[in-house]
């Protein structure tokens, strides 16, 4: 399994971590400069925030299009991007006064519209609901639209997050693997790599930076761990290596996703942390000083 960490900071793009980064839309639009990645890197559309906020994607399908290309040549190294889907969570559906069956079909939709658009980008479709028939249906309508779900490269599994201890969930994700689809799953928290990080082709997580808000900061102008690197390096290293243990994760998979602690460290010794000894630490706690 492939495992992207989040960030809230595009920056790190251009350090040389050796990890694979997942950054969103949001945080990188309206830049006069992008950075460089020195490593694989994958794009998320924002969309949650989006319809949280607006209750629609105020986002053109062209504007996002032509984000998508600069970040793939200004940024370099992307290997996929999600397309601007519909989120089937009860607090999305009231804000957007629509239906799961509504939302399915404008997911579906925005990725035809966006490789119709753009067909050289590498968006991937994602599948929406609350229950197993309703990603079924998602899935479903992909098929009637001559878009084979086995032959793409990943297919995104949304509106799991916030559910995925449940067995419900754990359902959902291995019903999807009988139909042979390569799953991505969108903001898994450890509790669900646990549970079903074995049939996944690939993960995200910012789950570090929602625990790094309630660690005081490292260093001094770290108010808290939120958006610390080696806070985040660490917390990767510890998630990895628990996932390993248990044989969760192929640790065949993806080039630098096992780097050893040590050596993530040096490559990201920060001199505006004192706490970068913290990468030797089995267990995560805080930056040390």
């Amino acid at each position: 399994m492939k495992f992207y960490l989040g960030t809230h900071q595009p920056a790190w793009l251009a350090r040389r971590l050796g990890v694979r980064l997942f950054v969103s839309h949001r945080r990188l639009a309206g830049r006069k400069t992008m950075p460089r990645a020195q490593g694989p890197w994958a794009l998320d559309s924002g969309g949650f925030t989006e319809l949280t906020i607006h209750g629609r994607w105020r986002t053109t399908p062209d504007t996002y299009v032509t984000a998508v290309r600069r970040y793939r040549a200004e940024i370099g190294r992307l290997d996929w991007a999600a397309p601007q889907d519909w989120m089937t969570e009860p607090e999305i559906l009231a804000r957007t006064g629509l239906t799961v069956t509504d939302h399915h079909r404008r997911t579906v939709d925005s990725y035809l519209h966006l490789r119709e658009l753009a067909p050289e980008l590498p968006f991937i479709p994602v599948l929406q609901g609350q229950i197993i028939a309703d990603h079924q249906r998602c899935a479903d309508i992909y098929e009637r639209h001559d878009v084979d779900l086995a032959a793409q490269r990943l297919v995104g599994l949304g509106s799991v997050c916030r559910r995925q201890a449940s067995q419900e969930v754990d359902d959902i994700v291995r019903a999807l693997a009988e139909r042979g689809l390569r799953r991505h799953g969108f903001g898994v928290k450890t509790t669900g790599l646990r549970r079903f990080g074995d049939v996944l082709a690939s993960a995200d997580s910012m789950a570090w930076s929602a625990r790094g808000r309630r660690e005081p900061g490292c260093a001094p102008g770290h108010r808290s761990e939120a958006n610390c690197l080696p806070y985040a390096l660490a917390w990767r290293r510890t998630l990895i290596d628990s996932l390993s243990t248990s044989q969760r994760v192929n640790p065949t998979a993806g080039a630098g996703l096992y780097a050893s602690a040590s050596q993530t460290r040096h490559q990201n010794e920060d001199p505006s942390c004192s706490a970068v000894a913290v990468m030797r630490w089995p267990a995560l706690t805080r930056c040390m000083p």
